[in-house]
């Protein structure tokens, strides 16, 4: 699948520069991204992710807030460079950046930033599409 504007190329290979950084919680920089981390510094947004919550949680409508502060809107059909919430386990939502054909994500379980290829291993919660990167 074609990357399908400018926007999404820029996102993806943000995401694909931060391969390999280490996993940890709350982390917003390259010494260490979560998924919420990965996805606020590759468009930019750092100031609106939240802070405090435990891998295990029920409050999706922080995660929500976050991308709807983002440059962001939720869409139907996922897209290359949209950012997918996904439901990763009981009371577990995840983040992660679709190219097309696979998901940029902070692993917790490998430990690092990592591309996972073929289709999405989580339920999809929702699909968001980001307009333009931040300034």
């Amino acid at each position: 699948m074609p990357v399908h504007n400018a926007v999404a190329a820029g996102a993806i290979s943000e995401a694909r520069a931060l391969l390999g950084v280490p996993f940890r919680l709350h982390g917003r920089d390259q010494l260490g991204l979560d998924c919420v981390g990965l996805i606020a510094l590759v468009y930019r947004c750092l100031e609106f992710a939240p802070i405090g919550y435990r891998l295990r949680n029920v409050l999706s409508p922080r995660w929500e807030a976050l991308l709807e502060r983002c440059f962001i809107r939720r869409v139907g059909a996922a897209q290359s460079g949209d950012i997918l919430f996904c439901d990763a386990g009981p009371a577990q939502y995840h983040l992660g950046l679709w190219t097309g054909h696979s998901l940029i994500h902070a692993d917790a379980g490998i430990g690092r930033v990592v591309e996972l290829g073929g289709p999405v291993p989580w339920p999809v919660r929702s699909v968001w599409h980001a307009k333009k990167l931040a300034e």
